[in-house]
């Protein structure tokens, strides 16, 4: 499986404005936690889904993928590897073009069953630390981003 590089993940944040979180807690110390108010918070449409709660972060909560019943364009699993393929499958019978396995996660099988379906897969990726990367403010707490530029990508948030 080929990595997903910087203008593709660029490409799928800036087009892609609604995310399905897939084991959202509505603990505020838990990573998935975290990575979803960051998104809700620069224009990002959160949809949790965790049958363990009704409602994460002010949004209606789901319990699986198809119960959704809006357009999703990002499936972002804070699951364990063992439990994507089920999620790939879901992610493909509700027409979401990308499939995020979070850090941590890399199930390749289900990256072919999603990449051969047509959607575009990340894997071993945050989506906020991606966002922050690409678009601006981890280096203001001294990440080292790996991108030089001599100045900011332009983005328009559609």
């Amino acid at each position: 499986m080929h990595e997903a590089d910087i203008n593709t993940l660029r490409r799928i944040l800036r087009e892609n404005r609604t995310i399905a979180v897939v084991g959202l807690s509505a603990n505020w110390y838990r990573p998935s936690y975290f990575a979803a108010k960051y998104m809700l918070e620069h224009g990002y449409r959160i949809i949790p889904v965790n049958p363990q709660y009704e409602e994460v972060l002010g949004q209606k909560c789901y319990k699986s993928l198809r119960d959704i019943p809006e357009k999703v364009d990002i499936v972002d699993c804070f699951q364990k590897t063992e439990r994507i393929g089920p999620l790939a499958e879901d992610a493909i019978a509700i027409g979401a073009k990308v499939l995020w396995q979070q850090i941590g996660v890399t199930n390749e099988a289900a990256a072919q069953r999603a990449a051969a379906a047509g959607l575009d897969v990340v894997m071993d990726r945050c989506v906020k630390i991606e966002h922050g990367r690409l678009f601006g403010g981890l280096n203001w707490v001294g990440v080292n981003t790996r991108v030089i530029s001599a100045k900011r990508p332009h983005w328009n948030p559609a």
